[in-house]
Order: C-alpha cells, then sequence, then structure tokens
C-alpha cells in the first residue's frame, strides 16, 4: 500500500515539473512572425524602389516584387515605412531573370524549364550598422516544356518573389 501511496506522490511531482518545465519553455520570447525588433530603437522602415538590371525582362515583375516586398514588413512588423531617413534601409535591384532547360525527355527535347529570379539587396540598420549587408537572393521553380512562359510567368513569378522577399525577411529583422 505504502508502495502505491509513494508512486502516487511520485508522479504528481513529475506531473507538477513537467507542468512547469513547459510552461517556463514557453515563455521565451518568440514572436509568430520571427520578426525580433526592437521597436523602443527601431520604428521606421525605408524600402527602395527595387529596378530591373537583369538582361531578360519582364515588366510585372518588378511590381509585383516591390508590392511583396512592402507588405511583408507592412503585415509581419509594427514598423512605419517612410519614403527617407529610415531606422531600416532595404534596397537593391533585380540582377537576373533567366531560364534554363533543366529536364531532357526520351527524345532529346527539353521537357522541363527552370526559371530563376535574382535580387541583389543592400540592407542598413541605422542603429547597428555591424548589422549591415549587401546580398544576392535567388529563387527557382520549373515548369514544363509544352507551356509557353508567357502563359504561367505571372504565377511563377509571383511564387518567386514570395520566396525571396521571405528570404529578404529573415536575413534582416528575423536575425536567424
Amino acid at each position: 500500500m505504502r508502495s502505491k501511496k509513494y508512486i502516487h506522490e511520485l508522479v504528481s511531482i513529475l506531473m507538477c515539473l513537467s507542468c512547469i518545465a513547459i510552461y517556463t519553455s514557453c515563455s521565451i520570447s518568440y514572436k509568430f512572425n520571427g520578426a525580433s525588433i526592437n521597436y523602443a530603437k527601431t520604428k521606421t522602415i525605408q524600402i527602395g524602389d527595387f529596378p530591373i538590371r537583369s538582361v531578360y525582362v519582364w515588366a510585372p515583375m518588378q511590381s509585383i516584387f516591390q508590392n511583396k516586398l512592402t507588405d511583408i514588413y507592412a503585415t509581419q512588423t509594427r514598423l512605419k515605412q517612410v519614403k527617407r531617413n529610415g531606422d531600416l534601409i532595404v534596397e537593391g535591384e533585380i540582377v537576373g531573370f533567366d531560364q534554363f532547360n533543366k529536364g531532357v525527355s526520351n527524345s532529346g527535347y527539353s521537357n522541363q524549364v527552370q526559371l530563376k529570379m535574382t535580387v541583389n539587396v543592400r540592407y542598413t540598420n541605422n542603429n547597428n550598422h555591424s548589422e549591415d549587408f549587401e546580398q544576392k537572393f535567388t529563387a527557382t521553380t520549373t515548369y514544363d516544356a509544352t507551356q509557353q512562359l508567357v502563359n504561367v510567368q505571372e504565377e511563377l513569378v509571383t511564387e518567386m518573389c514570395k520566396d525571396i522577399t521571405e528570404q529578404i525577411f529573415n536575413a534582416t529583422v528575423a536575425n536567424w
């Protein structure tokens, strides 16, 4: 009888310790969006235009990218977007938009095409210049070679822009 009581007490203690461990481990300051910004020091962000500087150009690509970039900071941070003198500055240019044959069918013709987009980004943190950087971010996607690029281009570019803007966001304010 005594051993049952001892086991019951031990289980109760272990349950309490488990609850405490879970509670304290969840109290670490993580944000759902992944941003780690000290809003007491950093209040504004300046997002420059990203002109297309690649050899191959699809004009709507610039506005799709620009909208995705401004949207990710607007929806996932409390930073106010300003035209100049931002605490954080994100600027750059779209430097690559290329397509390559990715796969070859048994007939010897291409059956998959890879589309690649590259964006050069200059990031300046006016509160902590040790975090400044210039870096290229790239995204790729593939499509069936039987399709015309013009028919799938908007969807694929939107997908790549989303990928690249998430990479930029993580590199600039998520500090992963």
